[in-house]
């Protein structure tokens, strides 16, 4: 479960965030909407504890994260740019954060093959991001956030450089993803036919303050 309480935040003597208080059930696929520079990613990154708010809690599953960093959250994120390391192979990627948490190698190996078969990226495994298509490259990020096996995750516009062919297959690999590996999503877009794909909850942020369109 995520909760939100009294979050602000300002940039420049500019009003944000303010007074952003929501709870997003376990379990839930919640989707975040907004104009362009609203604040969806900076909310995001106050989740995940990449930017500290002005005022205000985080808090998981009932535990305040609100002044833990990132790695102790328990929470994987997949900006926007989705941020693949240019010198690392897919394998890397992917064993990135089970390598920093100390795991051993054959445990690592496992994960990454398993996460591999999933997303369909086994055969790219040797493979550089250079080398890789948008909608690879989106699943390689995928995969790198679930390898920590995060109780959480944070999705900023995840399908808004795929094809719209690509876009739908990913939708649908997000849905599954979210089953079998029982997450908490929260998925910022502009997309309106996206949200209503994929959110069991709907949220918009305006003017630095978060409505509840949508919750069934």
């Amino acid at each position: 479960m995520i909760r939100l309480e009294h979050i602000s935040w300002q940039a420049g003597g500019r009003v944000i965030l303010a007074d952003v208080c929501v709870s997003i059930p376990a379990d839930t696929y919640a989707v975040l909407m907004g104009a362009t520079g609203c604040g969806k990613t900076s909310l995001l990154e106050i989740l995940c504890g990449l930017r500290r708010a002005t005022t205000g809690r985080v808090l998981l599953d009932g535990r305040d994260v609100t002044a833990l960093e990132p790695r102790e959250r328990g929470i994987g994120y997949v900006p926007q740019d989705l941020a693949l390391f240019p010198g690392l192979r897919v394998r890397e990627q992917i064993a990135f954060a089970p390598r920093l948490r100390g795991l051993p190698a054959a445990e690592i190996d496992t994960r990454v093959n398993r996460l591999a078969e999933q997303f369909g990226i086994a055969p790219l495994l040797d493979r550089l991001p250079d080398a890789l298509s948008g909608g690879e490259k989106q699943r390689v990020a995928l995969a790198r956030a679930l390898a920590a096996r995060p109780k959480l995750l944070l999705l900023d516009e995840p399908l808004s450089a795929l094809d719209e062919h690509t876009r739908e297959e990913a939708a649908a690999l997000l849905q599954t993803v979210r089953q079998e590996h029982g997450l908490t999503v929260l998925h910022v877009t502009h997309s309106r036919s996206e949200a209503e794909l994929l959110g069991q909850m709907r949220l918009r942020l305006d003017a630095g303050r978060l409505e509840v369109e949508c919750a069934s």
